[in-house]
Order: structure tokens, then sequence, then C-alpha cells
């Protein structure tokens, strides 16, 4: 019926796109055609970048080409660097800091004046603003410890050079090809809430700027990227209290707590990105010596499989993989715009291809026919 009411829009057909697919029931995610296992196994996030924005993976040349632009770009202007040092003089929360500095950024852009549909001057906002963003995101946590920002390098790659910036040190291969691997499986998924916050905003012609502060904005709520935050500090509470993980977690369901990182709005199954992060989390937990993230993460696992019919979500491996790297808990959302800010500028660009103002109705369930009283009556 044209008039069921469908809250948060659950189910409800907004737009035809051609970047990703999901499978909630066969656990499958696509980007372009190709499953999200061969891209995170075999192509960079530049890559990945690339085919969401160009609609084809690049060859050799195009795609050394496309890196080297991208990194000329990831300096930010000086102010842009006080900006964020103010920021975290005043201990904001860091995604309120992006989501600031972002909105900074077209100040100095040289495309700011540009056409909102200005295809060209899109794709070159979109590089500006992806390769400035990881910069942003390690100031800021550098800044808030007392340390000095790290330059990025351009003879690193994406996912390198953000480690190098945050821990000014240049991170080892395993380490790098693990976040790489990250950001490509974050890098979009369909019309999750802050990319359809993107949309909404670019369908009124506001500029990419705008459409991506928008989305950092709608990511920093808790329902949507601040999950892989929480379980991860589940994971602390768990270790430091008496208690073994699977007698936690039964002790907090009885409680009324919910578990992070199980269930998800669109899987019904296993979500495929949290197959590939478990894989990489038990990797590095290996490497290290130390595998007891990993291994009290798979008794949780079992324990929501056999109980609840629960599978875990991107975020459940996502949380013991970056802090093996040594990455703060209150970084993990930020890291999620920096992956998933491809995919924003993707669908924005779709938005402006062909688009149409995103005005949906509400059934209004408020009084009716109440007499006005003059003000000196009342």
């Amino acid at each position: 019926m044209a008039d069921e009411l469908k809250k948060g829009l659950e189910g409800v057909l907004v737009a035809e796109s051609e970047l990703s697919y999901i499978d909630g029931d066969a656990g499958k995610l696509v980007y372009r055609g190709y499953t999200i296992e061969d891209l995170a196994r075999g192509a960079t996030y530049e890559e990945v970048l690339y085919l969401l924005w160009h609609g084809r993976l690049p060859n050799r040349e195009e795609l050394a080409a496309f890196r080297a632009d991208m990194a000329s770009h990831r300096d930010v202007d000086d102010a842009v660097y006080s900006l964020v040092e103010d920021l975290a003089a005043a201990d904001e929360d860091p995604m309120a800091a992006v989501r600031t500095a972002v909105s900074e950024l077209s100040a100095y852009d040289p495309d700011a004046d540009a056409d909102p549909t200005d295809v060209d001057a899109n794709l070159r906002k979109g590089k500006r603003i992806t390769a400035k963003l990881p910069t942003i995101v390690a100031a800021f946590a550098r800044c808030r410890n007392g340390d000095d920002p790290v330059e990025p390098r351009e003879d690193l790659d994406h996912a390198a050079n953000f480690l190098y910036m945050l821990n000014d040190e240049e991170p080892d291969d395993v380490l790098a090809d693990v976040f790489d691997q990250a950001l490509v499986l974050h890098a979009d998924h369909g019309l999750n809430a802050s990319t359809f916050s993107s949309m909404v905003t670019a369908s009124t012609l506001a500029d990419l700027h705008a459409s991506v502060t928008s989305a950092v904005g709608t990511l920093s709520g808790s329902l949507h990227g601040g999950a892989n935050a929480n379980v991860m500090r589940m994971l602390q509470e768990v270790d430091e209290s008496d208690k073994g993980a699977v007698e936690w977690v039964e002790d907090a369901l009885e409680s009324g707590q919910r578990v992070a990182g199980f269930g998800h709005r669109v899987y019904n199954v296993k979500d495929p990105r949290a197959k590939i992060l478990g894989e990489r989390s038990e990797e590095l937990g290996e490497a290290a010596g130390d595998t007891k993230w990993y291994e009290m993460s798979v008794a949780i696992e079992e324990y929501m499989a056999e109980e609840k019919g629960l599978a875990p979500n991107v975020d459940f491996y996502s949380a013991s993989t970056y802090y093996k790297m040594g990455i703060p808990v209150d970084v993990y959302t930020p890291i999620f715009a920096m992956s998933r800010v491809g995919g924003w500028i993707a669908h924005v660009l779709e938005q402006y291809d062909d688009n149409r103002l995103i005005r949906p109705r509400a059934r209004y369930v408020g009084d009716e026919d109440n007499e006005f009283v003059p003000l000196d009556d009342r």
C-alpha cells in the first residue's frame, strides 16, 4: 500500500545503484560486480577507490597515476592543523573533530566554487578529501596526547601512510596490509545511514564537502559508527573481570545488556567482512604472541550463535584487529570514516548524475481542529 508506514525506511527502495550489492541471506557483499573476498585479498584501497569512482579497476599505469595524485594531496593547510590542535586541546570528541575539520577543508579547496554537479571537479575534490582525512585523524590523535603531528609521506601507500602519521614509525608490511584490507572492507555498504544522509544532502545540490560532512555527522551516532569501539570496550571489560567470556556474556544478557558486535540490519548470517577480519585478528595475535583477544572473541561468537542464533558483524572483529595495531579505541570510528568516505563520494556522484530532491512524507498523527486563542487570552 502506498501509505504503509515503514519505520526507518526498512525495505523501502529509494534509489538504483551500480556500486554495491548485499545478499543478507547468503552473506554476500559485492562492489561493482566483484566479491568482497576477491577485493579484500587482491586489491588495495586505492584500487577500490578507483573502481567505485570510475566504474572499473585500473590498469597498472592508471593506478600509479591515481595513487601519486592522491598522495600529493595528503597535506592540509596550516589553518586546518591549527583547528585540529584547538579541538584536541578542548578534548573534543574525535568524530566531532573530524566533522568540523572536513567542513573547513572546503575553504582551501581550489574547486570549492565549482558547480556541485561538475563531475571532474567532484573527482578532484573527492581525491583531496579522501587523502586529507587520514592526516586530520592522525594529527588529532597525536595532538591530544601532546605530540606534534607527523607530516604525511608521498612514498607510502594510503594505509601505510596513516599508520606512519599516527605512530611516527613506518609500519611493517603485515600491519600495513591488514590495515589496507580493513579499509577495503569498509569502503562501501549500500544505503547505510551515513551514505543515505550524504545522498539526501547532495540531492539539494549542496556541494561534496557538505555531503561528506553530513555523512560524518551521521556516522558519529552510536547505532552506526560507534559499534567497533563498543566491542573493544566490552572485550576490555571482560578481560578486567573475574569471569570467563561466556559467563560474562550470560550475565550481561540476563541483566538486559546488549552484546556489542552482533546482529545487522541487512545480514541474517555472518557478515562476510567479519570472516576476513577474524582471520587477520588471529594472524596479528599469533605474530605478537598474544591471542587472548581473538580467543575471547571466538568464544563469544560461538556462544551467541548457539544460544541466540546471532552472527557477528564487521565491527566485532575489526575491534581486536585495530587494538593489536595499537590504535586508540576512540579512533576506530574516525578510521571507519576514512574508509567509507570512498563510498560516500561514489554515491554522491551517482546522486548528482540522476538527481531528484529526496523528500519523503510523514503521516501526521497530531491534534486537529484546535481553536487558536490570542496571546492576551491565554
